[in-house]
């Protein structure tokens, strides 16, 4: 059973920057892929961004590509997110999650979740 606790949210200007965490435990998540997610009031979670175990390849949604970094620290168990030039839209409920199998965009590809941090980007 592997728990992930996400950190990291809170409230921002336009144009600020925010490093979110995902730090893992119970069990390894070094030879997984993980993803984060996020989900606005009213609207469907949708994917961020994903990285393989190794941190070789990463994947963005369109709408934060160039502006988020998605990252790992196998040995501490940890994921991040890296997030720069901040947008009233990217505000949201921000989800690590660890990939199972499948297309690594769609949230039915991941299991054991985290509880969500809020990030709020002000205008």
């Amino acid at each position: 059973q592997v728990q992930l606790v996400e950190s990291g949210g809170g409230l921002v200007q336009a144009g600020g920057s925010l490093r979110l965490s995902c730090a893992a435990s119970g069990s390894t998540v070094s030879s997984y892929a993980m993803g984060w997610f996020r989900q606005a009031p009213g609207k469907e979670r949708e994917f961020v961004a994903a990285i393989t175990w190794s941190g070789d390849s990463t994947y963005y949604a369109d709408s934060v590509k160039g502006r988020f970094t998605i990252s790992r620290d196998n040995d501490k168990n940890t994921v991040y997110l890296q997030m720069n030039s901040l947008r009233p839209e990217d505000t949201a409920v921000y989800y690590c999650a660890v990939h199972k199998a499948l297309n690594i965009y769609y949230s039915s590809s991941y299991y054991y979740w985290g509880q969500g941090t809020q990030v709020t980007v002000s205008s």
